[in-house]
């Protein structure tokens, strides 16, 4: 998160937004731009627009506290949540920026994981002390393993036996409800770049039963030009139907490309059209 900019109106609403919660309209004026040249600005200079800037800062100082005290009352005041709901009304819990030891194959993360059975066939969940940073579908456990290993080769990497995890066995719990149709919640750990991760977070808020084109969610992204990236984004997805990619299709209707099969893309689409 930490990038220089050459305009010091940017680090100056950068440690503005540190200190405390700014609208858009209140920052621009802090730092003399308009709130349409600030945005654009802010998310050319750091990756993130300032509304979601100040959400990570929020989410670590919330980390921190509850690391540190243990205190959840405590830790939602200092971290500057009226309450917990705010949490995720602010979508914080959802957001995943991470150190660039983090990108370079998982190098300082420590990850349990699990194969559970589901009305998709095997599933290995994943996890991290933040969240899931992984749910992959297949018919081969081995397999299964082996790329979770290939996509974080420098992680330390332990198996558990389903449901002898404190951590770990609430949260497999919630996934085999998803992935068998039944409603959930998890958090999770998006590990990709700024621009991934907004894809991500996009999927994340079209509803069951609805699509869209990989150029409707660029469009909404404020990047018309950027369909291609958006179809890079989805085929780099690591968390199958909690980050909701087969709900991405292409312009004349038809399925695309999915990471677990088109055949399980159909399935799911019409699983939530049913519902």
């Amino acid at each position: 998160m930490e990038m220089t900019t050459p305009d010091p109106r940017l680090d100056k609403a950068r440690t503005l937004l540190d200190g405390g919660d700014y609208s858009l309209d209140a920052l621009g004026a802090a730092v003399g731009l308009s709130p349409t040249h600030l945005q654009r600005r802010f998310r050319a200079a750091f990756g993130l627009s300032p509304a979601e800037y100040r959400a990570q800062k929020k989410l670590a100082t919330l980390k921190r506290e509850l690391r540190g005290s243990g205190d959840v009352t405590r830790a939602l005041y200092e971290a500057g949540y009226g309450s917990s709901s705010r949490v995720y009304e602010d979508g914080a819990a959802r957001l995943g920026m991470l150190p660039g030891a983090y990108r370079r194959g998982g190098e300082g993360m420590q990850i349990r994981w699990t194969i559970i059975e589901t009305a998709l066939g095997l599933a290995l969940v994943a996890a991290t002390e933040r969240g899931l940073c992984s749910i992959a579908l297949g018919d081969d456990a081995t397999a299964l393993e082996a790329e979770l290993r290939g996509e974080f080769p420098k992680a330390d990497i332990s198996h558990v036996q389903e449901g002898r995890d404190e951590f770990l066995a609430p949260r497999v719990r919630e996934v085999a409800c998803m992935l068998n149709g039944r409603s959930g919640a998890v958090d999770v750990e998006l590990i990709g770049t700024a621009f991934q991760q907004r894809v991500w977070q996009a999927l994340m808020k079209i509803p069951p039963g609805q699509t869209l084109s990989y150029a409707q969610l660029a469009e909404s992204l404020g990047k018309p030009s950027a369909a291609r990236a958006v179809a890079r984004a989805c085929a780099q997805n690591r968390l199958a139907v909690i980050v909701p990619c087969h709900r991405i299709i292409r312009g004349d209707g038809s399925l695309g490309g999915y990471r677990w099969g088109l055949p399980l893309k159909d399935t799911l689409l019409q699983r939530e059209r049913v519902a």
